[in-house]
């Protein structure tokens, strides 16, 4: 009986998920016990695609989901108050939605709580490494389209 190894490499996605993964779970559990223990991965991707303002039809655009499902996301943000409903000035008809001051402090908890943790893999790794690893990573999918519909591509 002789098996047959799998060809070189075709564990790396499962490794660069598993790097995701241990990063956001780690970023998540540092913005949990700074006073967001609501705040999930699904957001940090809304706030990514919300930008500096985005309406909610834009906003389900960019997720990949549908207007009212960009709806029940902005809902549960507003709740927790990290985004608010602002008039659109080119349209009155329309609202902004928008990061209130406290999203923008979990925002910037998460950056700093990221830098931290990009910190520890490079003294695990090497600073020389490190910087291979993301510019590495950087050049392969500098022709890729940003896309925040990370929770649909995985449903399929």
């Amino acid at each position: 009986m002789s098996s047959t190894l799998p060809p070189r490499g075709s564990d790396l996605p499962w490794l660069l998920l598993l790097g995701f993964r241990a990063l956001i779970d780690d970023v998540h559990a540092e913005l949990a016990e700074a006073g967001h223990p609501g705040f999930r991965s699904l957001h940090g991707v809304a706030f990514k695609a919300i930008g500096d303002g985005v309406t909610a039809s834009e906003l389900g655009r960019r997720l990949g989901v549908s207007k009212q499902a960009a709806g029940k996301t902005i809902e549960g943000l507003e709740r927790e108050g990290y985004v608010e409903r602002v008039a659109d000035p080119a349209d009155a008809r329309s609202k902004i939605i928008r990061l209130t001051a406290r999203g923008v402090e979990v925002q910037q908890r998460a950056f700093e709580a990221m830098a931290r943790l990009r910190a520890q893999w490079a003294e695990q790794l090497g600073e020389e490494q490190m910087v291979a690893i993301e510019e590495g990573l950087r050049a392969m999918t500098a022709d890729r389209e940003t896309r925040f519909d990370i929770p649909g591509w995985f449903k399929g």
